[in-house]
C-alpha cells in the first residue's frame, strides 16, 4: 500500500547523492541484510537497540534501489537478490521477536510471531505465484513497508504484543486480499 503510493518518492531528491556512490548496489543490499540479521539477534536482549538496527537495515534496503537506479546499475539479479534477502530479513526479525517473547514467557507472543512469519511468507509467495502466471498482484493492506514500520514501532515503544496482534491479523487479511484479487482477475 505504501510502496504503491510512495515507492520511488526519494529517488529524485537523493539521486544526486546516489550518483556519487560507487559501491555496487548488491553490496549495499547484503550489508542491509547483515544489519537486519544483527537486529534480530539484538531484539532478544534489547528491543530499543533492535528497533534502531531494523531502522538502519531498512535505510540500506531503501538506498540500494536508489543507488542502482541513479547509476543505471539496476539488474534483474539485483532485484532478485533484494527480494530473497528481504524474505530472510523478515523471517529473522520475526524469529527475534519470537525469541524475545520466549524469554519473557509470552506464549501468545511466540504464537503470534510464528503466525505472522507464515503470513509474511505467504504474502510474498502469493505475489510471486500470481506474477508467474502473468498476473499483477501488487495489492493488500500489509505489504513489507507497513510491516517493517510496525515492527520498528513495536520495538522502539515496547508495545510488541499489541503490534504483533496487528501484524498477525493484517498479514493474513492481505493474503486473503491477494487470493481474492487473483481470483477476480482470472475469472
Amino acid at each position: 500500500m505504501l510502496s504503491e503510493h510512495l515507492g520511488h518518492i526519494l529517488d529524485r531528491p537523493l539521486s544526486s547523492i546516489a550518483k556519487r556512490v560507487s559501491i555496487n548496489p548488491n553490496v549495499i543490499t547484503i550489508a542491509g541484510f547483515l544489519i537486519t540479521a544483527l537486529a534480530a539477534i539484538t531484539l532478544t536482549e534489547n528491543l530499543l537497540a533492535g528497533g534502531l538496527l531494523i531502522l538502519l537495515g531498512g535505510l540500506f534496503d531503501m538506498l540500494d534501489g536508489i543507488i542502482a537506479r541513479a547509476n543505471n546499475k539496476a539488474t534483474d539479479f539485483g532485484a532478485f537478490l533484494d527480494s530473497v534477502l528481504d524474505r530472510y530479513s523478515d523471517s529473522f526479525i520475526l524469529l527475534g521477536f519470537g525469541w524475545h517473547f520466549f524469554k519473557t514467557g509470552s506464549i501468545p507472543g511466540m504464537a503470534l510471531s510464528a503466525g505472522t512469519m507464515i503470513g509474511t511468507l505467504i504474502i510474498s509467495y502469493a505475489k510471486a505465484r500470481a506474477e508467474g502466471l502473468g498476473r499483477n498482484c501488487h495489492t493488500g493492506l500489509m505489504e513489507r513497508p507497513e510491516r517493517i514500520i510496525l515492527m520498528i514501532l513495536g520495538a522502539l515503544t515496547g508495545w510488541v504484543l499489541p503490534i504483533m496482534w496487528i501484524l498477525f491479523v493484517f498479514t493474513h487479511v492481505t493474503v486473503i486480499q491477494r487470493v481474492y484479487h487473483v481470483w477476480k482477475i482470472m475469472k
